[in-house]
């Protein structure tokens, strides 16, 4: 038998094992010349200790850093259940940047500025620096009066997460997360 056989045996024998639990009692009784009666009562338990099985989180990233996506990845593993998880997260603004950064490269300086300008903070540091934000091909003087006129198309103010709103999200996840699963383990 070579190694590998015996490592898998042995790796197979470690999975199959459990706490056994053993109780023995005899009762002899001996009929001579004396009379005697021996009782042996032994209780004897085993109790293997083993690692606890192990949820390893997938690695999720992107093979290039010309990709705009961030990967998150998670795992969470009890005595009984482990679960791992692993998806890409898209950044609009990074997509924003290398869209304009392409058209500008292509020589369309003014679609380059007019996607930036879909960002509410751009399209304020450009009213704060005297060049307003293209509006359908009018730059200047022009795009402040057709801004001014057309109100509803100015970029929404896009209210930034914090640190404790993100925090406060993810309690919550990981709570309904943690009740599902209590949830799960009551009903089996």
């Amino acid at each position: 038998m070579n190694y590998k056989n015996i490592i898998a045996l042995a790796f197979g024998l470690a999975l199959l094992s459990n706490t056994a639990l053993a109780q023995t009692t005899s009762k002899v009784e001996t009929d001579s010349k004396s009379n005697s009666t021996v009782n042996t009562d032994a209780n004897s338990r085993t109790i293997v200790v083993s690692p606890p099985p192990s949820a390893i989180s997938p690695s999720v990233g992107s093979s290039s850093s010309d990709l705009c996506t961030v990967g998150v990845s998670g795992a969470v593993q009890t005595q009984i259940l482990g679960i791992s998880t692993g998806e890409m997260v898209r950044d609009a603004n990074c997509e924003r940047l290398k869209i304009s950064k392409t058209l500008y490269d292509m020589g369309m300086k003014v679609a380059a500025v007019s996607v930036l300008c879909q960002d509410r903070r751009v399209y304020n540091a450009m009213e704060m620096a005297g060049t307003p934000c293209p509006f359908l091909g009018e730059i200047g003087d022009l795009a402040t009066d057709k801004w001014k006129a057309n109100p509803d198309r100015i970029p929404p103010v896009e209210v930034m997460e914090t640190k404790k709103d993100v925090q406060k999200r993810n309690g919550a996840i990981a709570g309904a997360t943690v009740g599902s699963v209590l949830l799960l383990l009551l009903l089996l």
